[in-house]
């Protein structure tokens, strides 16, 4: 057989690469759908009453995340307490909701993690009457609305009057919220109404232009935040709600807390990704509390950042991300994660397999080798009458067994070196026979 040329060298080297290349692309293809098939075209988002901030910001995520073929399914409810014992429920379906600083225990956070502060969340406390109300303690022995069961601002301001000494016991706490609440303060069915939410929330803004309501200007707005972590000290100047009308007339101190996007741990990352942006082009604006770009930010609140959206913040989309679609990009970034760890081993691989492929031609050709010298011990040391034609048939079998060897063109020259050798002891036992026979002849 004579030596491969150039061209045939390559052709073997690719169809013999062929099999190895197609199996990593099988896996590379099988494990990235895998991969993306965990992330989810559906999700349900938690938001508050209808009446409510949290739902008209469901509202606006939803139409941005339908850009991207992922369908938001809102779930209504009282608000941010409630949206946390759902969360907390794997049961419950919900993969994200809104909650706010101060609902959320520690010894309840489970696997809860913050995906992003998304505004402030003021704390109002509305009144009426002419005496300026500066202390919350002020406001003990009254009937106050506290926010419904499951809202958000009851969990938050329970804490806060049981530090002020204001309980059930002396105190009528009424489960009214938002547009009920003042309405009923507005008809003096409650002595003051406490809710949370940013100024446009149609409750606040109607109490905030009732010149019978007042807001009140906690004097020891500075204590709270040293009481509790979640709390931050906030303050509303004169004339921030509405110029003209002179709304606040003077600047008020203020406590509130911060809003927050909140999933489970493990929540798929192009989601995560997902409903950070949608968070930017929602909540990156301007506010009355806030400055412009503010929010969202991964700074804590009261519970752990999610690794991936805190990684998302802080570097922003990816260049795929960027031009891509939304699940075109995902899919080729679980590609090049499932790829990379496959070419480190590839590389080594490589180097590894042709001289493991080499080493077990070498064996075989070895084998034919340790054939081929017992012959030729046979035919130095045998004599009277020699078996020819079986050292005949041997060789035979020997020199087809080399022919069966598949050789690559990196190890050709030891096999065509072994056929050398096989011919070469064919014309020893012909020799020897030949020369048997001349003896025999004289």
């Amino acid at each position: 057989m004579r030596p491969l040329d150039e061209i045939t060298k390559r052709r073997f080297e690719i169809l013999h690469w062929l099999p190895l290349l197609a199996a990593l692309l099988v896996v590379a293809l099988l494990g990235a759908w895998l991969l993306l098939s965990q992330i989810p075209r559906h999700i349900i988002l938690a938001s508050g009453p209808k009446d409510g901030m949290y739902h008209q910001y469901a509202q606006r995520y939803k139409a941005i995340l339908a850009r991207h073929g992922v369908t938001v399914e809102e779930r209504l409810t009282h608000g941010a307490d409630e949206n946390e014992r759902l969360l907390r429920d794997p049961k419950s379906g919900v993969d994200v909701a809104f909650i706010h600083g101060g609902v959320v225990r520690p010894a309840e956070q489970d696997n809860l993690v913050m995906l992003a502060a998304i505004y402030y969340e003021p704390l109002w406390v509305f009144y009426r009457g002419a005496d300026p109300l500066t202390q919350l303690d002020e406001l003990r022995f009254q009937r106050l609305a506290i926010g419904v069961p499951g809202s958000g601002v009851r969990a938050f301001i329970e804490p806060l009057l049981d530090a002020n000494g204001i309980d059930g016991m002396n105190t009528e706490l009424v489960s009214l919220g938002n547009l009920e609440a003042i309405r009923a303060l507005q008809s003096g069915r409650v002595g003051a109404a406490f809710l949370m939410g940013p100024v446009p929330l149609t409750a606040i803004w109607q109490a905030l232009h009732d010149p019978d309501l007042k807001v009140m200007d906690l004097a020891r707005a500075d204590a709270y935040p040293r009481r509790f972590p979640a709390i931050t000290r906030l303050s509303l100047p004169s004339g921030t709600v509405d110029l003209e009308q002179h709304i606040p007339a003077e600047e008020v101190r203020m406590i509130g807390t911060k809003a927050m996007l909140v999933s489970r741990d493990g929540l798929s990352p192009p989601i995560v990704n997902l409903l950070l942006d949608a968070a930017r082009e929602v909540h990156g604006g301007q506010g009355f509390f806030e400055a412009n770009g503010e929010f969202p930010n991964t700074a804590p609140v009261d519970l752990p950042v999610s690794a991936d959206a805190d990684r998302h913040h802080r570097f922003g989309p990816t260049i795929l991300q960027s031009y891509l679609p939304f699940f075109v990009a995902a899919y080729l970034e679980r590609l090049i994660v499932l790829l990379v760890p496959l070419l480190i081993l590839v590389v080594p691989l490589s180097n590894l397999l042709p001289r493991l492929l080499g080493w077990r031609v070498r064996l075989h050709i070895y084998r034919r080798y340790v054939e081929l010298a017992l012959l030729e011990r046979d035919l130095a040391s045998r004599t009277g009458v020699l078996p020819v034609a079986q050292w005949l048939a041997d060789l035979d079998l020997i020199q087809h067994k080399a022919e069966q060897i598949k050789t690559p063109a990196r190890v050709a020259s030891e096999a065509y070196t072994l056929r050398e050798h096989i011919a070469l002891v064919r014309r020893a036992v012909l020799a020897k026979a030949q020369g048997v026979e001349a003896a025999h002849e004289i």
